[in-house]
């Protein structure tokens, strides 16, 4: 289990309230976090890899305290929109790096690799560079490199913003398999009601740094009384 406990941060110079969060992820979840822009969302998954450092409170995954170790250290990937694939290097390269930068790579580590491609459906096109890979390809790349760092935590910070509808409903199908079959744990950050109903079971709304609702996704899509609620899915 991930716990976040009164964690707090702000930026410096900002006259906004200080951010505080509290929150818990089951292993096998994703949740979903959704808001507006600027209510803190991406600033959480920041807090969590490591990127920003709180002023006070606590990360825990089972109960040990991560919220000091360095970004290497943390049990933590992160997919963003800009799916950091390097373009000079093919598929496979740019999987295997998840393993090991040096690219030094025991047979284990060679056959971890192959079985991510082959889980993604990307064995044929490991020997391709980015730019000859559809977005949704890049994004499986991006997965496939997930996978075989084998960290607990996934971070997801717009992952699929890039995609039309059918894709992402698809992308999101296949994390949920990963988050399932490898006992890991996500957080997905969406602008996108329809993400939140396809891939949570429990949703979490931001507003001003804060977490004000986490409820059923579909009880809180569809008859939440907050109207900070309201006025952000407006007639959706």
């Amino acid at each position: 289990m991930l716990e976040i406990n009164q964690l707090e941060f702000a930026y410096p110079g900002e006259t906004a309230p200080t951010m505080q969060f509290d929150l818990a992820v089951e292993a096998g979840e994703i949740l979903s976090l959704i808001g507006p822009s600027g209510s803190g969302k991406s600033t959480l998954l920041s807090l969590i890899a490591g990127f920003l450092a709180p002023s006070a409170g606590q990360i825990l995954l089972d109960d040990i305290a991560i919220e000091t170790s360095s970004v290497a250290a943390r049990p933590v990937s992160i997919v963003f929109q800009q799916h950091n694939l390097f373009p000079h290097l093919d598929l496979y390269t740019n999987v295997a790096l998840g393993v090991d930068p040096s690219l030094r790579l025991n047979r284990e580590q060679v056959d971890a690799v192959a079985a991510a491609l082959d889980q993604l459906g990307l064995s044929d096109l490991q020997k391709r560079k980015p730019g000859e890979l559809s977005g949704g390809q890049r994004q499986r790349v991006a997965l496939a490199r997930v996978l075989v760092r084998k960290r607990r935590i996934l971070l997801l910070d717009e992952a699929f913003a890039a995609l039309g509808p059918a894709l992402r409903a698809e992308l999101i199908g296949l994390v949920k398999n990963l988050v399932r079959d490898n006992n890991m744990l996500a957080l997905l950050v969406s602008h996108q009601p329809r993400d939140a109903l396809l891939a949570s079971t429990r949703t979490a709304f931001l507003c001003d740094g804060k977490i004000t609702a986490l409820e059923p996704t579909s009880e809180l899509l569809d008859h939440s009384q907050l109207k900070e609620v309201r006025d952000y899915l407006g007639s959706v």
